[in-house]
């Protein structure tokens, strides 16, 4: 009888230790796919103990959007370690990212023969709320995009103490998502007498490019200082490329005066203003920090914001000179955005948006409730550059203006591409099923391992399926499923002016004049794009000194605001490559007149 049962309890413990047992321990790679990337977009080499435990994910290949995709990429791998789970919480504005690491991990501990089901299991961190703080500085800032830390850079160099508050646990905003085009004349220069650009024409087409809508003083100070900025830039150690070779017309920009950085995105910035921060005292950010309301002292002076730090706890900044809001625009949020639209036929969840998580009009509600004045909020701006699974700018392969067309499902084109942002997003609803091919040669491919304006080549973007590649036209028409024969002649049609002869400077029948290349060194570009929603205009009234403006045209004592959050500058369109202007303007504005408590 004791051997019987010796022997039932010895199967009993063999089967208990075969259930916890692996197959094998060592490194073990896991793929995951995500909308940004296509399939296969991510890769993870995960390391498996003797004991059955992952001690290590990293992410060996990231085919997503650098900068979107970042935030995932850092964070993810080690809370799957922390929790023993590849079903743990996204981050906030990499979700997809943040899925594809998920899904590549569980595929890996398959591999390892850990058990699938367990490690699929949700498993959320428990977060213990901290002590609440006070904290005090010269300038309080809301927002950690372009604008926000503008400011903070140009607030501390002018000798203040500066606390930026952000409530996503990243910086960047909607600017790390941009293409990093900036809007600048210097009207001394070759290059501005070469394309025959002013200030002044800057300034007239911002102008007539928002149907007029614009405060022409707030206009004029985004040209005129937009160049100062450029300077201020590269004086903080931003590189941009050669004006010679990188001055371009970014799609609705209009005219031929963006400033391409170096780094793909909207990174230099970043990379530029951390590098600032990180090496200087008194200026700190803070992420993960919430802020919910702004103080008020017993003067009417905006002197403090009270926020939800990162465990819960409330966070409590005094500003002794001033609070400087950056909270950017309400893209975002499908709430806001439905309820300003007064210019498009659908601003609901179907329509996707480029902007990032955090762009949900969180400052427009604080000011509202100091009686801050607003203007032009349903100046709505749609993209027609969407991704068609992402809406985000990701994927587009496009360089500038001058060296592609847009093209329809029937493969003809129908719009002037170089026109408005808003007149070419209406005609593409007008489209079928408005979806449209952008279609290009190889002049800034010659490779195709050269980079887009999103830090993708486009051999990535070909092996992931978000672009096409063929030797002839005939062939790519083939691929995206066009007539062959009306893509021919559309490009035949394009080629004829770009070429120009007699028709130099001459509008075709969309009124075209913007070309650089004929479109005829194979092999062949296309990819799909859809309307997007990309920017709002409207915003709270600010004066030239960044001032805001409450609904009696009275300064607010204390109070400042720059960047997306703003209205009153881009009118009903905004014109491609102001808005990186306008956070480099009006936030070294902000910055400047918060710390002389103006």
């Amino acid at each position: 009888m004791k051997k019987v049962l010796s022997l039932v309890l010895a199967l009993a413990m063999l089967l208990t230790m075969s259930s916890f047992a692996v197959a094998e321990t060592g490194v073990f790679t896991g793929v995951g796919d995500s909308n940004i990337g296509g399939a296969g977009s991510i890769e993870v080499a995960v390391t498996v103990d003797e004991n059955g435990a992952v001690t290590n994910v990293e992410v060996t290949k990231n085919g997503d959007t650098p900068g979107i995709s970042d935030p995932a990429v850092e964070q993810i791998p080690a809370l799957i370690v922390e929790m023993q789970s590849a079903n743990v919480d996204a981050v906030s504005g990499a979700t997809y990212t943040s899925d594809a690491i998920m899904a590549a991990t569980l595929d890996a501990v398959t591999k390892a023969g850990l058990d699938a089901a367990a490690w699929s299991e949700k498993k959320e961190k428990v977060v213990v709320k901290g002590e609440d703080v006070e904290l005090e500085a010269d300038v309080v800032i809301v927002g950690a995009g372009g604008a926000g830390l503008a400011a903070a850079v140009q607030a501390n160099q002018n000798g203040s103490s500066v606390i930026v508050l952000e409530k996503m646990g990243k910086v960047g905003g909607n600017t790390i998502l941009a293409g990093g085009a900036l809007n600048a004349v210097n009207d001394r220069s070759e290059q501005a007498l070469a394309y025959n650009d002013s200030v002044e024409w800057h300034f007239t087409q911002t102008m007539n490019g928002g149907d007029n809508q614009g405060d022409p003083v707030l206009v004029h100070t985004l040209v005129s200082q937009a160049y100062e900025g450029v300077a201020w830039l590269m004086d903080l150690g931003m590189e941009f490329q050669d004006e010679t070779t990188g001055l371009f017309t970014v799609t609705g920009g209009l005219w031929p005066r963006a400033h391409k950085p170096v780094m793909p995105l909207g990174q230099g910035f970043f990379a530029t203003y951390m590098n600032y921060i990180d090496n200087h005292d008194n200026v700190d950010v803070m992420l993960n920090t919430k802020a919910n309301e702004l103080l008020v002292d017993d003067n009417g002076r905006v002197c403090g914001v009270v926020a939800t730090g990162e465990t819960g706890n409330t966070v409590t900044v005094k500003a002794g000179k001033g609070v400087i809001m950056a909270t950017g625009g309400f893209a975002g949020s499908v709430e806001l955005r439905s309820a300003f639209n007064t210019q498009w036929a659908d601003l609901g969840a179907t329509i996707k948006t480029t902007n990032h998580a955090g762009a949900t009009g969180d400052g427009i509600k604080m000011m509202q409730k100091l009686g801050a004045d607003f203007v032009q909020m349903g100046n709505i701006q749609l993209l027609p550059l969407g991704d068609p699974q992402t809406g985000s700018l990701a994927g587009n392969i496009e360089h500038d203006v001058e060296t592609r067309i847009f093209v329809n499902k029937e493969g003809n084109r129908f719009v002037n591409e170089g026109g408005r942002r808003d007149d070419m997003t209406n005609a593409l609803f007008a489209q079928t099923d408005a979806t449209m091919w952008i279609v290009m040669d190889s002049d800034t491919y010659p490779t195709g391992d050269e980079l887009n304006n999103f830090g993708e080549t486009a051999n990535q973007l070909v092996e992931a399926g978000r672009a096409f590649k063929a030797d002839t036209l005939e062939e790519l028409a083939a691929l995206i499923n066009v007539p062959a024969d009306n893509l021919v002649a559309a490009v035949a049609e394009f080629n004829r002016h770009a070429e120009g002869g007699d028709l130099a400077g001459t509008p075709d029948e969309f009124g075209r004049t913007l070309y650089k290349t004929p479109i005829d060194n194979g092999p062949f570009y296309a990819a799909a794009r859809v309307p997007t929603v990309h920017h709002t205009m409207g915003g709270v009234r600010i004066n030239q000194y960044a001032q805001v403006i409450n609904e009696n045209g009275q300064i607010i004592p204390g109070l400042y605001a720059a960047g997306e959050v703003t209205g009153g500058i881009h009118g009903a369109n905004r014109l491609g490559g102001n808005a990186l202007t306008d956070t480099v303007v009006f936030g070294r504005i902000a910055g400047d007149s918060a710390s002389q408590g103006k």
